[in-house]
C-alpha cells in the first residue's frame, strides 16, 4: 500500500467514523473516533476468532505494524498541532500562571518519571533503567489529548491556562528526558556512559535551543506579516514557519516541539494583535482550527487501531491495569508537592489540584515514543502498558473531566 493509499483509507475511516459518532455515540469527536476505532478492531479480533479462514485480524495486523506511527506523528502530524494549540493559548494568563507551568513542566516531569518507574520496577521486575524509559514517556501529559478534550470541559479559564500550558511544554521537555533516559538505558552495555554534565548539556541544548529557534522564526514571520495584507499568503506562512522550524530543529538536534509552540504563543499573541488584519485573523484561526480537528481525527482513529499492535499476555496486562493508578498517583504526588511549595507565595482554588492531576491526558506522543523503541526483551511489556494507560486516560479521564470541573464549580458557587 502507497502512502497516498494509505492517508486515503486513514481520512475515509476517520470521516465514516465520524459520522458513526456524530449519529450514534455523541461523544467529543476525539473520543469517539478512539471508542469507535476500539470497538471496530475488537470486533474484527473476534470474527477472526469465529472465522479464522476470512483472515481479517491478520489483514489488519499487517497493515498497522508497517504503518510507522512514530514518524507519522512525531515528524508529520506533531508539528502543526502544537503551533494550532499554541495559537490560541491566551499569552497573559500563561504569563501569570508561569511558575506552576514551568515546575510542572520540568521538575514535575523529571519528579514523575522517577516515581512511575520505582512503581514499575517493583510491578513488572524489569531493570530500573527500563523501569524509567517508561516513566519518561508515560509521565509528560499529551497536549494534543488535552487540548482535544479542554476544549468542551468547561474548565475554568485560569485552570485551562496551566493545563494547556503544562501540556505544551512538558512535551518538548519530556521528550528531552526520554532520550537521554534511553541513551542511558541502551549505551549501558557498551561502555558508553554519559555524566551529568552531558545530560545538562543535552538537555539545554535541546530545549533551550528548540525556544530560540521558535522566537527567532516566529519573529520573522511577524515582521513578514505585518508589511503584508493577503490572507492566503500570510496562511502560507505560517504553514512554512511550522514546518521549516520543525525540520530544521530536528536537523540541528534541538526541540521541535518546543520550537512550534514557542513560534505559535508568539504568532498567536503578537502576530494576530499587530501582524495582520481582522480578514487575516479570521481565515487564519479557522484554517488551524480545521486543521487541527482533521489532524485530530485522524491521529485518534490510528491510536484506536494500534491495539492490533499488542501482546495480549495475562501477566502484561495486570501490569498494564496496575500502571493506571500509579501514573495518576505519581502525577498527584509531584503537583502535590508543587503546589504545596507555591502555596507559600499565592493561593490555589480547592479544586485546582484534582482537576489538574485528572486532567493530565497520555495521548498518542507516548505510544510513539514506545514503538520507537529498538527491539529488547521488555518492548511488548512497555507497549502493552503504555497503551493501556493511554485508553484509559483518553476514555475515562477525558469523559469524566466536565463533570469534576462542573462539580468543582458548583461547589465554588456554594
Amino acid at each position: 500500500m502507497t502512502e497516498l493509499e494509505l492517508a486515503a483509507v486513514l481520512v475515509c475511516l476517520a470521516a465514516f467514523f465520524g459520522v458513526i459518532n456524530y449519529f450514534v455515540l455523541r461523544l467529543p469527536q476525539t473520543i469517539g473516533m478512539v471508542v469507535i476505532a476500539l470497538i471496530t478492531s475488537f470486533a474484527l479480533m473476534g470474527l477472526h476468532l469465529q472465522f479464522p479462514g476470512l483472515e481479517l485480524a491478520d489483514l489488519v495486523r499487517e497493515r498497522v505494524e508497517d504503518f510507522d506511527f512514530n514518524e507519522t506523528l512525531m515528524h508529520g502530524m506533531l508539528g502543526f498541532l502544537l503551533f494550532a494549540g499554541a495559537l490560541h493559548v491566551d499569552l497573559a494568563t500563561l504569563r501569570a500562571n508561569r511558575f506552576i507551568i514551568a515546575l510542572a513542566a520540568s521538575i514535575g516531569v523529571v519528579a514523575s518519571a522517577f516515581l512511575v518507574a520505582l512503581g514499575f520496577q517493583w510491578l513488572a521486575g524489569v531493570p530500573f533503567l527500563v523501569a524509567l524509559v517508561f516513566g519518561a514517556l508515560i509521565s509528560p501529559t499529551d497536549p494534543v489529548a488535552v487540548l482535544s478534550v479542554l476544549k468542551d470541559a468547561g474548565v475554568p479559564h485560569s485552570l485551562e491556562a496551566k493545563i494547556t500550558g503544562e501540556s505544551l511544554f512538558n512535551d518538548g521537555v519530556g521528550y528531552v528526558v526520554f532520550l537521554i533516559v534511553v541513551a542511558l538505558a541502551f549505551s549501558a552495555g557498551e561502555g558508553a556512559r554519559a555524566d551529568a554534565s552531558d545530560i545538562a548539556e543535552l538537555f539545554l541544548l535541546e530545549a533551550g535551543g528548540g525556544a530560540v529557534l521558535g522566537g527567532a522564526a516566529g519573529w520573522l514571520v511577524f515582521q513578514a506579516m505585518k508589511r503584508i495584507d493577503d490572507y492566503s499568503l500570510e496562511v502560507l506562512l505560517t504553514l512554512a514557519l511550522v514546518m521549516g522550524t520543525y525540520t530544521l530543529a530536528y536537523r540541528l538536534h534541538i526541540s521541535g516541539p518546543i520550537a512550534v509552540v514557542v513560534a505559535g504563543l508568539f504568532i498567536g499573541s503578537h502576530g494576530m494583535a499587530h501582524g495582520m488584519s481582522e480578514t487575516t485573523r479570521e481565515h487564519l484561526t479557522k484554517f488551524w482550527r480545521m486543521l487541527d480537528e482533521i489532524l485530530n481525527a485522524v491521529l485518534f482513529l490510528i491510536i484506536g487501531l494500534e491495539v492490533f499492535t499488542l501482546s495480549y499476555d495475562n501477566k502484561a496486562l495486570l501490569v498494564a491495569l496496575a500502571c493506571i493508578p500509579l501514573v495518576v498517583a505519581a502525577r498527584f504526588v509531584t503537583l502535590g508537592t508543587i503546589f504545596t511549595a507555591l502555596r507559600l507565595k499565592r493561593t490555589f482554588s480547592p479544586g485546582a489540584l484534582p482537576i489538574m492531576v485528572w486532567g493530565g491526558l497520555r495521548g498518542g506522543i507516548s505510544v510513539a515514543l514506545v514503538l520507537s523503541l529498538p527491539p529488547f526483551p521488555h518492548k511488548e511489556l512497555l507497549l502493552t502498558a503504555t497503551y493501556v494507560v493511554v485508553i484509559f486516560s483518553i476514555i475515562v479521564q477525558g469523559l469524566t473531566i466536565k463533570p469534576l470541573a462542573g462539580l468543582w464549580l458548583k461547589n465554588e458557587a456554594r
